[in-house]
This record gives structure tokens, C-alpha cells and sequence, in this order.
């Protein structure tokens, strides 16, 4: 418990000394994800920044044992990496089946088996690269077909692709529904059961292996706006024998995760034809469907990544997770639409998955705790953590600097209200003067359509603990708070964004949280977007740091990848049509309306935000004399990944800030690269 405030010493804000450095965040912190259950163990998958930011499939054996599948890293050795390039966002990179775990490997885009009890990983799928040394072929989101001894899931096929030629759908990899042998050695990179569409995911065998169902969806249109979802029977050697029937989905209405019931009699999904993401089943002997629980809530999140898995059978029922007003909760869904919550500490829960009697297994954290596996028995009501993100919040040298975070909601333009996560201030030996307000970060996400999460987060707790407030801003365009909300950014983007963050900056000021004076403003992709168009075309955050962020919207729309190539005729209007459009939310076109302190942060291989995009802006900007910085990142794409990246990018964004707007004094000099 922290100490009272008659025991702390007096410091300026922004200047108390902390204990949770960015050294402690890379060593000490992991993401975790992806849980899996097979037989009686249970598997997940953990980001790794210290391994130069590789992924691993970690298994917790029946005596309790945790030990790493992957096999470790070591020089002159071949490096695994459990990713998928699969519409560049990945997910969906691995499965384990009786006892083998089938893999993505990103380095060379290979589909790989590897015995779990013993033995190297062995390649499934050929070497094929195009002329630039990438891997032809890509996978994701897979299933087994034990009868057909084959893997079913997303093929991503760049083999036919000209990357010389004028147009740039020809630069555009093919996607399919794909089989392919589990025989070691074959030199099949996959043979499409289903084509068609510009986008598929979530294929799904039938238990009796006789039916398939799938999600597809067409260019404009992202999956949460619309996708359909197909049923198809299968011939003896596993093809669809006819035209597959639509069980449900249009271009308006967002269709995810189908799952089938244990019986095989029924078929899951996901459904946002109401305004929200509810639970609805396909009866196969009647051909309807009808819904389990109509309910103002998401049970499902923006298809980002692939494989998502936010319900599971569970006996009869189902158990799945859903957000409301932000917050997640984990809850029993009877087949009479009953909804009963299940009390756990939690407030954002994800990758639910269940054994059908006993276990269920997810990946959850809460303000206190960060993201962390949990296994959880409903008819006893046991609960036990398997492994968390850090052991960090265990130490009472550093949980006794933890803020704490307030939902908040607040008016903002048009007569509307956005939403936010608001983290005060706190430091167990430290307090602010009384006739000082503390300075404001205020982080915009990504996407744009995602979510702030209330997990555990260390970074945000770097800022806090330094006497920094954080508003973790979850603007018009976010998820979980129904569709009309995620639709408020319908053409919109650079513009009711940018005005709830400064509205969510100017509530807390005028509520006397913060001094608006000394707000910045922080944000990457999507997110670094919204900064530097809140930064060039409003003058309230005094500086503000572009994590891969975006300055030229004609750029990203011409030159973006397949899955987003059409996202901005939403999000902005079609184009060239509205180039006009393009050309005024763009803050590049408008460096000489910017009067404000910018860092650029941004990797060298990303290929959603090319270097391009930032060093552009930074050419600008050093054209006009305005104080910069710009880290460029060798062998980072879009996010960091590798340990000595995050934290020269944790450091660089606080040193940028404390000298330009905070003027506090700092414990660390300034990193290497950054220029003014």
C-alpha cells in the first residue's frame, strides 16, 4: 500500500524519480496470447522482446511443468519464429493436434510440424522465394483434418504476383482456402479448396469432417463492416461438392468466429445486425438461424488479427467473454440466451478456449494485473494463473507506484460523447505541490478501429509514476461500444478522432486533473496519425510523438498492402474521387500550419507505414527550423518488437517531452539518434 501523502516529499511534476525504468520493461515484461488447449495440457504463445522479439509456444504439461515447444535461439542455428505475414497483421500462426504442434514460421513463411514430446520441427511446405529473397507463400488460421491426414487454413500467394507492373492490383497476393499434406518433405505449398473472394478466414471442419464453413469478404470493405459467412459439404477427398450456401453476412453486416456446436448440429457465430456483436446459431436440419442473447454488447472484437476466440462450449452452454461501456467480463451464455456473469478480477479477458467439461483457459489482466493465462473451473469455481506478462506487479518495491484508472465519458463535438481511460498521477514517495496541476499524455490507439485496454500496462505506469498524468483515449471509431460508435468515423478520420482527444485533454483540464498547458499528445499508426493532425491542424498539446504514423494520406492509399488498400474510402472517402479530401487532412500538405515539437519513431522494414511517410514529414519540419526528432529502427516493421528498440523508443519519446514541454529533469542522457 502506498504511503500516505503527509509521508511523501514534495516534487514537481514529471520529475519524480521511479523505479520503472524502460530497462525493467524490456527484461521483465512479455506479451502473452493465443491460448490453446490439447488433451490435457494447455499451450500459449508469448512475445519474446529479449529474443530479438521472436514468438514461442510455451506448454504447461500435465504435471505442471512450463517449458518452451519452440526451440531455443542459439548462433548458427535456424531461428523460429512463430508468426504469420497473413494479411501482415498474422494471428493464427499455430494449432496443436493430439500432440503435435503445427506452425507458421516468419523468416522463411514455411509451414512446419514438430512433435511435442521431442524431435526438431519439420518443414511441411517448400522453399519458395520471390525475386527479392521473401517467401512466396504464407499461412494462418489453421485446422486439422485427421481423416485426410491434410491442414486446411488461409493461403496468402504471392507467386503470381508482378511487383514491376503499373497496376497495383497485380502487386496484391492471392488469398485462398487451402489443403495441404502432413507429410514432411512434400513440396506442395498448398493446393485452394476455395477461392473467389479477396479475403477469407476462420475455415472450420465439421466434427465429423463432412462440412466446411468460412468467412469471406470482398475490397472496400473491412471485416467488421461486412462479410458473409459460407457452408459447404465435402466430397470424399475433402472437396466442396457445390455451391456453398450463405448461412449469414452481407456487405453490412460483420459475421465472426463460426465455430460448430460439439454435436456438429449446429453452427456458431458472431453478429453485429443488431448494432452489436451478438451470439447466434445455424440449426442444419431446419436451415435457421436464430439468436442465443440480444443484448447491448460486444461479444466479439475488430478481426485485426485471425483465429479470435471470445466464446467456447462448455457442457451445454457456452462461456465467452464480452465488452460493455469498455470492460470485459467472462459469463455462462445458455442456449435460452440466460446470461450469467462470472465474478473474477478482471476487466479485459480474450482467447477463450474450453475443454467442454471441466477447463476453461483465457488470457486476461485488470488495472492490477497485467495479461496473464488463466485456468478456470466453473462447477468448482477454482482459479489458477498459469503465467502472467511480468512478475512485476508481484514486487512491492514496484506495484506500490500503480495508479489507478477512471473510466470516463465526456462531451465532445456535434453534441456527442467519446470515451477514455483516465490514469492519474501516483509515485508511493512522491506528491505534487498543491498550487501545480500535473502534465498530460494523452495516447491515441491504433487501428483506428481498436480499443484502449484496462490491462496492466508498464508503460503507461512509466509516465504515472514520474508525476505524469495519461489519458488513454478510446475515440469516435473504437470498439466496444456497439457499431453506430465504431461507425462515427465513417469519412471522418482526421477530424472527430482528433477532436476527442483534445476534448478528453480539455475535460480534465477544466476538471482540475491536469494542467492543460502542458498536454502532448502520442499515437502509432492509426494513432500516429491522429497526433499529427491534432499537432498541425489544432494548436491545444504542446508537442507529440508519431510511433510509424502516417502524414500522407494519398501515400498510404496508393501504396498501403491489400488488406487496407480500400480501408480509407472509408475512413476518409473513395479515392482518387476525393483526392481533394486526401490532400486536406494530410498534415504533410500542411507543415507550415504546424508550430509544435514532433519525434518520429518509426522501423525501417515497416511495410503498412513505409520510412517514407515519416521522412517526408521530418524533411519538412526540418525545412521550417521546428525542434524534431527522428529514430529510425533497422529490422523493426510495423510495432517494435526487439528489447534495445522499445526502450530507446520508451526513453526518446520521455526525453523529447520532458525538455520540449514537461522541462523536468531526467535520470537518463539523451539516446543516441534523436536530433533537434
Amino acid at each position: 500500500m502506498a504511503e500516505s501523502p503527509a509521508t511523501k516529499t514534495e516534487a514537481p511534476y514529471s520529475s519524480w524519480p521511479s523505479p520503472i525504468t524502460a530497462d525493467l520493461i524490456v527484461k521483465e515484461v512479455i506479451s502473452i496470447g493465443e491460448v490453446r488447449l490439447d488433451n490435457l495440457d494447455v499451450y500459449w504463445l508469448e512475445g519474446r522482446p529479449g529474443e530479438q522479439g521472436r514468438y514461442v509456444v510455451v506448454r504447461e504439461r500435465q504435471d505442471g511443468a512450463i517449458v518452451d515447444i519452440t526451440p531455443p535461439f542459439r548462433e548458427g542455428e535456424p531461428y523460429f519464429n512463430v508468426r504469420t505475414h497473413v494479411y501482415q497483421y498474422g494471428g493464427g500462426a499455430w494449432l496443436v493436434d493430439n500432440g503435435v504442434l503445427y506452425f507458421s514460421n516468419f523468416s522463411d513463411g514455411r509451414l512446419y510440424r514438430q512433435d511435442i514430446d521431442g524431435g526438431p520441427p519439420l518443414p511441411l511446405t517448400p522453399d519458395l522465394r520471390l525475386r527479392d529473397g521473401q517467401p512466396a507463400h504464407h499461412y494462418a488460421d489453421g485446422v486439422i483434418d485427421q481423416a485426410r491426414k491434410r491442414w486446411i487454413g488461409v493461403l496468402e500467394d504471392w507467386s503470381e504476383v508482378h511487383p514491376n507492373s503499373e497496376d497495383p492490383r497485380r502487386r496484391y497476393p492471392i488469398h485462398s482456402i487451402a489443403a495441404l499434406d502432413l507429410t514432411p518433405g512434400q513440396q506442395d505449398p498448398g493446393t485452394a479448396m476455395v477461392a473467389g473472394h479477396d479475403f477469407f478466414g476462420s475455415p472450420r471442419l465439421s466434427p465429423d469432417g463432412q462440412k466446411l464453413a468460412w468467412l469471406a469478404w470482398d475490397h472496400p470493405r473491412m471485416p467488421w463492416q461486412g462479410t458473409t459467412l459460407y457452408l459447404a459439404d465435402l466430397d470424399s477427398n475433402g472437396r466442396p461438392v457445390s455451391e456453398p450456401v450463405v448461412v449469414a453476412g452481407n456487405p453490412e453486416e460483420s459475421i465472426l468466429q463460426p465455430e460448430w456446436s460439439p454435436n456438429g448440429t449446429e453452427l456458431w457465430f458472431i453478429s453485429d445486425r443488431t448494432g452489436w456483436w451478438n451470439l447466434y446459431r445455424y440449426d442444419l436440419s431446419s436451415h435457421r438461424v436464430q439468436a442465443v442473447a440480444e443484448v447491448e454488447a460486444e461479444f466479439g472484437q475488430p478481426q485485426w488479427t485471425l483465429s479470435p476466440s471470445t466464446y467456447a462450449f462448455f457442457t451445454n452452454n457456452v462461456i465467452a467473454s464480452y465488452s460493455s461501456q469498455g470492460r470485459d467480463k467472462l459469463a455462462i451464455v445458455e442456449t435460452t440466451g440466460k446470461i450469467s456473469d462470472i465474478d473474477l478480477p478482471y476487466t479485459a479477458i480474450g482467447s477463450v478456449r474450453a475443454d467442454g467439461a471441466n477447463r476453461v483457459v483465457f488470457v486476461a489482466g485488470s488495472p492490477q494485473t497485467p495479461a496473464s493465462v488463466v485456468m478456470y473451473e466453473p462447477v468448482s469455481g477454482r482459479k489458477r494463473v498459469l503465467k502472467k506478462a511480468t512478475k512485476l506487479a508481484d514486487d512491492s518495491v514496484i506495484s506500490r507506484h500503480f495508479t489507478r484508472v477512471e473510466p470516463i465519458t465526456f462531451p465532445t463535438s456535434n453534441d456527442e460523447v467519446a470515451h477514455g481511460l483516465y490514469y492519474p498521477p501516483a509515485n508511493a514517495d512522491f506528491t505534487g505541490p498543491a498550487n501545480e496541476k500535473p502534465p498530460l499524455v494523452v495516447m491515441s490507439h491504433g487501428g483506428p478501429t481498436a480499443q484502449a485496454s484496462s490491462t496492466l500496462n508498464f508503460r503507461i505506469q512509466y509516465w504515472t509514476s514520474r508525476g505524469i498524468a495519461v489519458l488513454d483515449v478510446n475515440y469516435r471509431g473504437s470498439s466496444g461500444f456497439g457499431r453506430a460508435y465504431r461507425d462515427g468515423l465513417k469519412e471522418s478520420w482526421g477530424i472527430v478522432d482528433v477532436e476527442d482527444c483534445i476534448n478528453g485533454a480539455r475535460y480534465l483540464a477544466e476538471r482540475g486533473a491536469v494542467d492543460g498547458n502542458r498536454a502532448v499528445i502520442t499515437g502509432g499508426s492509426a494513432g500516429g496519425f491522429t497526433t499529427l493532425a491534432a499537432l498541425t491542424f489544432h494548436g491545444y498539446f504542446r508537442a507529440g510523438a508519431s510511433y510509424y504514423g502516417i502524414g500522407d494520406l494519398e501515400t498510404l492509399a496508393k501504396d498501403t498492402h491489400k488488406f487496407e488498400s480500400h480501408y480509407l474510402d472509408w475512413l476518409v472517402g473513395p479515392y482518387p474521387e476525393q483526392i481533394a479530401r486526401y490532400h486536406e487532412r494530410s498534415p504533410i500538405h500542411h507543415v507550415e500550419l504546424l508550430s509544435r515539437p514532433v519525434i518520429f519513431l518509426q522501423g525501417e522494414d515497416d511495410r503498412i507505414v513505409p520510412p517514407a511517410q515519416a521522412e517526408e514529414m521530418v524533411k519538412a519540419i526540418k525545412d521550417k527550423g521546428l525542434p524534431f526528432g527522428y529514430l529510425l529502427f533497422a529490422g523493426e516493421q510495423h510495432g517494435f518488437r526487439r528489447a534495445d528498440n522499445i526502450r530507446r523508443s520508451i526513453e526518446a519519446a520521455h526525453y523529447f517531452f520532458a525538455f520540449e514541454v514537461f522541462r523536468s529533469r531526467l535520470s537518463f542522457g539523451e539516446p543516441q539518434g534523436t536530433s533537434h
